[in-house]
């Protein structure tokens, strides 16, 4: 018996249709399936509902795009569990795998053909308090220090591998992976890192200064990033929302010992996909 937890775009109905085709296979086939209860009701399937940790899953299945699968390795906390991405929607970086395939995916990995399994690269970040406090999150694409005011800069000092870098007067500043690469990291001109590299990227937003280039760091180079000026900045993780940053707090950035896993059944080529997304041509 195989004990899945599915993780489901909330707002899509072939995402919706997707799970209870999925949840019907694995019951009929003696498998344990539940969801997140929100999921479970926004889906129309509420007696899948359930506050089981995602980490006692065997498989966690994601339907949806990549916001979807990086809600589903967030539920993980680090936890070695693979990650099905199902593609519903736009073509993504990280859910690739097609509807239609799904079922016969699910029947390989319940048979004992796991397929090949990618680990990715994710990041540790500890927000440490000017009073003493912290907390601690971890990330698969990246954590981003952004201004809160509209019209300002905000003022943010780099450490990097324990040793004074620069202060920024910018937006914000983008901590990212490889993967996290092709995200926001991309939009502010970041450099498009393979993601089976290993990499810690650092990447200016609108900065107001003559130093506007990313920094493409070894992985053992952690990043602190440290509230400096009087205005309040914005942790994002991710693309959710974290916490607000005082004068005085800071943001370690560094690789984590857990790494994201997913299961491929197919060759994947992550320059094909960059392709396509860009539409570039052959010649």
């Amino acid at each position: 018996m195989v004990a899945v937890h599915v993780v489901a775009h909330r707002e899509r109905a072939e995402a919706a249709a997707l799970a209870h085709r999925v949840a019907s296979w694995l019951v009929d086939h003696g498998h344990e399936v539940w969801m997140d209860a929100d999921d479970a009701g926004a889906v129309g399937a509420p007696h899948l509902g359930s506050d089981r940790d995602p980490a006692t899953a065997d498989l966690v299945v994601s339907l949806g795009g990549d916001g979807t699968t990086l809600r589903a390795v967030s539920a993980l906390s680090g936890a070695a569990v693979p990650v099905m991405a199902v593609n519903v929607g736009l073509l993504g970086y990280l859910a690739e795998m097609e509807p239609d395939g799904l079922v016969e995916a699910l029947e390989r990995w319940c048979n004992g053909d796991h397929g090949e399994v990618e680990e990715r690269m994710m990041l540790d970040i500890t927000v440490a308090r000017a009073d003493g406090s912290a907390r601690g999150y971890t990330a698969l694409n990246e954590a981003v220090v952004e201004k809160q005011e509209p019209g300002h800069t905000v003022r943010l000092l780099v450490h990097i591998d324990g040793a004074p870098f620069t202060s920024y007067a910018a937006d914000g500043l983008i901590v990212a992976t490889p993967t996290g690469s092709t995200a926001y990291s991309l939009s502010a001109r970041g450099p498009v890192v393979s993601p089976k590299h290993r990499a810690i990227l650092l990447t200016p937003v609108s900065p107001h200064m003559l130093f506007d280039r990313s920094l493409v760091l070894d992985p053992d180079e952690p990043v602190v990033i440290e509230v400096v000026g009087h205005r309040a900045a914005t942790l994002t993780i991710d693309g959710q929302s974290g916490t607000t940053l005082s004068e005085g707090d800071r943001v370690l950035v560094s690789t984590s010992a857990h790494v994201a896993r997913f299961v491929r059944f197919a060759p994947r080529r992550f320059h094909q996909i960059l392709k396509a997304k860009f539409g570039l041509a052959d010649r």
